[in-house]
């Protein structure tokens, strides 16, 4: 009859290969281990959705909203878009992203950081005509670095801390990880800046397949309803134009185009810029230039409500808007929809596009609601184009959002408030500010690590209640006899790095942890220095496009191999062991 620390043992054995195997989802693999240990008796049938309740799932879920509500305000691109120069040396260039991506990642999400980031990377490599994959794995990584600075900056961090409470009673504050997790980002991102891009190869792309694949579109931005206050020419929009990749074609006043390209016009109130690029390009470009979009007039009812985004669609034969217009339609009157744009063939046409007479072939690009536009898709017999939507930023609340987070991160660190109500409070700010709607707000979280958290964190407790955590410990202890202590904190980061670079972060943080705190107890050592190193360790999987999300983000823009990320990631892993144990002993002596 096989023991109880045996049988929890064979199940995470078990859990390790089918998550190495990878043909099955990680949360499935997490979730199904759990029932089997319940039926096998390791962990109580009222206790095996526990996990599901603990503050760590739920402090992850609100930075999660926290984050998407910090990007839809425009506050983070706003100030990245004045920081980022096509210009500058590559070296330079790396150093000044990385620290706006590291310092982003420590107050939001580090996956919502290089979403946000990659696009302005891109267009910086596409101007300076140099390959995107020479900075793009560089800023992954110190994305990643990044979210090692404060408790909110990467889910190991606050797995963690609340594994401290459990276990001693007391959580990490906010910036208990800043002393190590400053250090080792600030290294790290010199490494990446003068050496680590070096150390790529130089694989050109023209363009990468996200944009071989989008079409351009024919759209209309509208200009407020007053003058600018100083005389502008559209061809003074030029630079802002090229910085957002999209080219400025026309000028529409009452109603009419204006001859050739307008370049010498003056640019009045209630015009409208005639603009060609993707959809991407032309909302960045909207906010570089404060344009409205078109369908915004009040007499045509407005379009007032909140979370808009772009829709992309294919018009097929027999389609409702075949032959007609969507003034014809009343698009906008019925659903709410504007027309914005339409890509045809890569043609470009003089009619305005609400009076423009679809073909079937066209793509067309909406404005308006997720919920609205996918009823105008129906209605209008066209074909969504999936993984074709672009969220407008709404910029004029940029300034609010940040208002809302700093006081949120205030209260809990003053002490005021709990993080996680504080987290809450700043959620609920964003959704009465009209940031983030109802369905956003469940979008945003990441259910797979919600689950495999809440899976996980029932295993866990009865792999240490078992003694599996404590023989691992005593293993480690028996091969590094006669070693100095640093010498076992030093194998414990490297056992947790190379399972990180492999497994999710978040499992690797739940199994790595009670094995810190039983090598504490072992030695009569802190045991805050092991429950720290355990948070660098797992936060840095640098060898494999699998170990983190933002690896596999940039995977295909980059035009990666999987070996290209061991150039670059052992040198990189090797100096983050080499910083944070001397910087572990000095701010968590043992």
């Amino acid at each position: 009859m096989l023991d109880d620390r045996t049988l929890i043992s064979g199940l995470f054995v078990g859990f390790f290969l089918l998550l190495l195997w990878g043909r099955i989802r990680y949360d499935l693999v997490a979730f199904g281990t759990l029932v089997l240990a319940a039926v096998l008796g390791l962990v109580p049938y009222d206790g095996l959705f526990a996990g599901f309740g603990h503050p760590a799932v739920a402090i992850i879920a609100l930075v999660l909203i926290i984050s998407r509500g910090l990007s839809s305000s425009g506050a983070v691109e706003l100030v990245a878009a004045r920081l980022i120069d096509p210009e500058r040396p590559v070296p330079l260039h790396i150093s000044v992203i990385s620290g706006i991506g590291a310092i982003l990642s420590a107050v939001i999400n580090n996956v919502a950081a290089l979403a946000v980031l990659m696009p302005l990377d891109m267009d910086a490599a596409r101007t300076a005509k140099r390959a995107a994959g020479k900075t793009l794995m560089p800023l992954s990584f110190a994305t990643i670095l990044g979210g090692m600075i404060t408790l909110i900056g990467t889910p190991p961090n606050i797995v963690i801390s609340e594994y401290r409470t459990d276990a001693l009673g007391e959580p990490f504050s906010m910036f208990d990880f800043t002393p190590v997790g400053l250090t080792v980002a600030c290294v790290g991102i010199l490494f990446l800046s003068v050496i680590g891009w070096r150390l790529l190869p130089a694989r050109l792309q023209d363009e990468t397949p996200e944009e071989v694949a989008r079409g351009r579109y024919i759209a209309e931005l509208r200009v407020g309803d007053q003058d600018p206050e100083q005389p502008v020419l559209v061809r003074d929009l030029d630079q802002q134009a090229n910085a957002a990749d999209v080219h400025i074609i026309g000028l529409i006043r009452n109603g009419s185009r204006r001859p050739g390209l307008a370049r010498r016009e003056t640019i009045r109130g209630g015009d409208f810029l005639v603009v060609e690029g993707d959809p991407k390009a032309i909302e960045a470009f909207m906010g570089k230039a404060a344009l409205e979009f078109a369908g915004a007039e009040k007499h045509e009812g407005g379009l007032t409500s909140k979370g808009l985004t772009l829709s992309e669609a294919i018009v097929p034969d027999g389609a409702r808007i075949q032959g007609r217009t969507a003034r014809q339609l009343h698009l906008l009157n019925r659903h709410s929809v504007t027309l914005l744009g339409v890509a045809r063939e890569g043609r470009r046409f003089r009619d305005r596009v609400r009076l423009l007479a679809i073909r079937a072939g066209d793509v067309l690009l909406l404005l308006g609601t997720p919920e609205r536009v996918a009823d105008a898709i129906e209605w209008m017999g066209v074909l969504p184009i999936e993984g074709r939507r672009t969220d407008v930023i709404q910029r004029h609340k940029a300034a609010a959002t940040i208002a809302i987070f700093l006081c949120a991160v205030l209260l809990a660190v003053l002490g005021l408030l709990p993080l996680l109500v504080a987290l809450a409070l700043a959620v609920i700010g964003f959704i009465g500010l009209g940031l983030i709607s109802g369905r956003e707000v469940y979008a945003s979280v990441e259910w797979k690590v919600i689950v495999l958290l809440g899976s996980l964190i029932p295993l866990t407790a009865a792999f240490e209640r078992t003694g599996g955590a404590e023989f691992l410990a005593n293993q480690i202890i028996a091969a590094m006899q006669g070693y100095p202590e640093w010498a076992m904190l030093t194998v414990l980061m490297i056992v947790t790095m190379t399972m990180s670079d492999f497994l999710n972060n978040v499992a690797t943080t739940l199994i790595a942890a009670p094995v810190g705190l039983s090598l504490a107890a072992e030695t009569g050592t802190n045991p805050d220095t092991y429950l720290m190193a355990v948070a660098v360790a797992a936060s840095c999987a640098f060898l494999t496009p699998i170990g983190h999300q933002n690896n596999t983000i940039i995977l295909g823009p980059g035009g990666y191999r999987f070996a290209d990320y061991w150039r670059i990631g052992l040198p990189l892993e090797i100096i983050v062991i080499a910083v944070s144990i001397p910087m572990l002993l000095i701010v968590w002596p043992l």
